[in-house]
């Protein structure tokens, strides 16, 4: 409340007063006299609460973590200047200020750290059933996928009068169970990343496509930010390592119950087309099955799963946009440095189409996703821990042994 000046008409007397009327009865303490409101008091030190009209549960718990110092007030965000940081646990921070309805962030500013608090959003509830329907259809549209690669298996079987699994349902089965289990571990692993750091997310939503394999893979949605460097890494690595880790014995399984033959014995066929190679095929064609290189492998559905669930890894590791990879990569950048890294991907992957022409679409779409920009985490100070750092370097190596640089092509 702003406190009034006031004179005494009778003997001059003044007085401050918290009040704002104008005329105050015999209020005079010196002859009883009765006294005007002449003047406001202007006080150079407001309470925050006063200034910036701050709710006192706000600010209380903002000073059960933080020592504050100078403070701005923009629309409904409130940036505070950081002196102290008194807990540096910022998922407990962030949590507890949930409670009373907000978010906050915590960033460095000219040399500053400053602390942002604005109005948590409600997430919107998802309909359950929507999920349901597309994983019912994804596993119709890859069981028929893996019909379609079966045809083309046992084809090659009698062509060459080699013993196999001429099954064609349950090569497709096989082809199903094997490309959805990879597809969703590795969405789930970023479920359960999301869950374990309070990240609000939904369950994964599968994509039905007609195409070679059936799907274009699965997603799921964030829907509140990210707090810190650490959970971000988490998010980015526990998709592709878990999925990794199902290609991997998928592949091994599938690439068992191929067909091998001498190159000697094949004649190219026109229009046929071939699976690019990576240093996993690479490494378990040469070492473990000991398969030459004047030898070509006609891969089973279930090898064709694992070889799909490789390059999923792959590309979705690029250190770009909001792919895992450019999840982790922006947890180590600024905005701006990741901003830069993602065009200059973009670019590049065009450039890269003279070897395949599938990347100037990935280009494309990696730079859209670039103009939305990445957000970061909200805690952008406290530093990533050594278990993030090592976890950054496996995905590191999981991302060049899944490297394809020619997907697919003809000969």
């Amino acid at each position: 409340m702003t406190r009034g000046i006031y004179e005494c008409i009778k003997c001059g007397y003044r007085e401050t007063k918290d009040s704002n009327e104008a005329l105050l009865e015999n209020a005079c303490p010196v002859c009883n006299g009765d006294m005007v409101l002449v003047s406001f008091e202007v006080r150079e030190e407001e309470t925050v609460e006063e200034k910036y009209r701050i709710e006192e549960e706000v600010l209380n718990k903002v000073k059960e973590f933080y020592e504050i110092g100078e403070i701005k007030v923009k629309d409904n965000v409130i940036a505070m200047e950081v002196i102290t940081i008194k807990e540096s646990n910022f998922e407990k921070v962030l949590a507890e200020f949930e409670k009373i309805g907000h978010w906050a962030a915590l960033k460095k500013r000219n040399e500053k750290i400053v602390l942002y608090l604005f109005p948590a959003q409600p997430a919107k509830e998802e309909n359950p059933l929507i999920g349901i329907a597309l994983f019912i259809a994804t596993i119709f549209s890859t069981l028929f996928a893996g019909y379609v690669l079966s045809l083309g298996y046992i084809e090659t079987l009698d062509e060459f009068n080699l013993p196999g699994i001429r099954n064609l349902y349950l090569n497709a089965i096989a082809f199903s169970i094997s490309i959805l289990a990879i597809l969703g571990t590795h969405e789930m692993g970023h479920k359960i990343a999301a869950t374990m750091h309070n990240v609000k997310s939904t369950f994964p939503y599968f994509i039905p496509v007609p195409t070679i394999i059936g799907t274009l893979g699965a997603v799921i949605r964030i829907k509140s930010p990210i707090p810190t460097r650490n959970a971000a890494i988490d998010l980015g690595v526990s998709g592709p390592i878990a999925g990794f880790l199902v290609a991997l014995p998928v592949s091994i399984i599938g690439l068992k119950l191929s067909v091998v033959v001498p190159l000697s014995y094949v004649v190219p066929k026109e229009g046929g087309f071939y699976f690019g190679t990576n240093l996993v095929f690479l490494i378990i064609e040469k070492y473990l099955f000991k398969i030459g290189e004047d030898s070509l492998v006609f891969l089973h559905p279930v090898a064709i799963a694992g070889w799909v669930g490789i390059l999923v890894t792959f590309l979705n590791l690029i250190p770009a946009a909001q792919l895992d990879g450019g999840h982790i990569a922006r947890a180590f950048l600024n905005e701006k440095v990741h901003y830069y890294l993602t065009t200059g991907i973009g670019f590049s992957l065009i450039a890269l189409s003279y070897l395949w022409p599938g990347w100037i679409l990935w280009g494309i779409i990696i730079l859209l996703m670039g103009r939305v920009g990445n957000p970061g985490a909200l805690d952008e100070v406290s530093p990533i821990s050594t278990k993030r750092k090592i976890l950054a370097i496996i995905v590191l190596l999981i991302f060049i042994l899944s490297g394809t640089p020619v997907p697919i092509y003809t000969k």
